[in-house]
């Protein structure tokens, strides 16, 4: 099937995205060459990350240099907004931690990943935006506590070694089965349970675009494969004008059960 005549005949669309379309946007890839998992040396866990003061050290350095402050949405981001205005995103699953699909006009969200735009404590849990304690590194301090008890902060990003929340799991699940497309973009779908919603949807009936310049393990379920820059195809795919086609079908309508 085209990819075009597949987001002609969707009403009802789940879109998942991943590093690609940030990097659009000048942020490294999580596991890039510049990301945090090379920059701390393979990754460190969060465990790590709470009993090393070397390990926050590095962590807030990366944190207060990261190309996030100065990025902007780049053509992918508006895109997937302009489905939202339109009345057809179902939800809008993101892997990314930088907020750009929010500053780009989406309301739709669900982080898999948390965000790294707060903090919040790994003592008492009090939360804080991210950009406070930046500006107290970018001062000089080199390990920023929280100002409520002490503790140590982190950020709401998911660490490594730490599971998704179960809620936001669930939602997303429940968005993969409640589409009658999924767009996938910008992803690699080499990291599970994020990667697994591809093959749920597909499973539930869904047609699955994928747009990304690598195969990934999840090219055989696909309806149709885009290749080239996100930031091209995506906002080409959104452009398509819209068909008339039957009712929209999901394991989420209840007509379907």
């Amino acid at each position: 099937m085209d990819a075009r005549d597949a987001m002609a005949a969707a009403r009802r669309i789940t879109v998942l995205t991943g590093a690609g379309v940030s990097t659009a946007s000048g942020i490294p890839d999580f596991r890039g060459t510049s990301g945090l998992w090379t920059r701390l040396g393979r990754g460190d866990t969060l465990e790590s990350y709470l009993k090393d003061p070397s390990v926050r050290r590095a962590a807030w350095r990366f944190r207060a240099e990261h190309p996030l402050w100065t990025a902007s949405p780049n053509a992918a981001h508006r895109a997937v907004a302009d489905l939202e205005r339109a009345g057809r995103l179902r939800t809008l699953l993101t892997q990314n931690v930088d907020g750009l699909h929010q500053r780009a006009g989406s309301s739709a969200v669900v982080e898999l990943h948390g965000s790294m735009l707060g903090t919040v404590c790994a003592d008492c849990g009090a939360l804080g935006p991210m950009a406070d304690a930046v500006a107290r590194v970018r001062a000089g301090e080199e390990d920023p506590d929280c100002t409520t008890c002490g503790g140590t902060l982190k950020s709401t990003a998911v660490a490594f070694g730490e599971p998704l929340d179960p809620d936001v799991l669930r939602s997303a699940r429940v968005a993969a089965l409640d589409c009658d497309l999924m767009l996938v973009v910008g992803t690699s779908l080499s990291v599970e349970p994020a990667a697994g919603l591809v093959g749920l949807a597909a499973q539930a009936g869904a047609l699955v675009v994928i747009c990304n310049d690598e195969p990934t393990p999840y090219d055989g379920v696909a309806s149709a494969l885009v290749r080239g820059p996100v930031q091209e195809t995506v906002p080409d795919l959104v452009a398509v004008p819209v068909v008339e086609s039957g009712p929209v079908r999901t394991w989420g309508d209840p007509s379907t059960w």
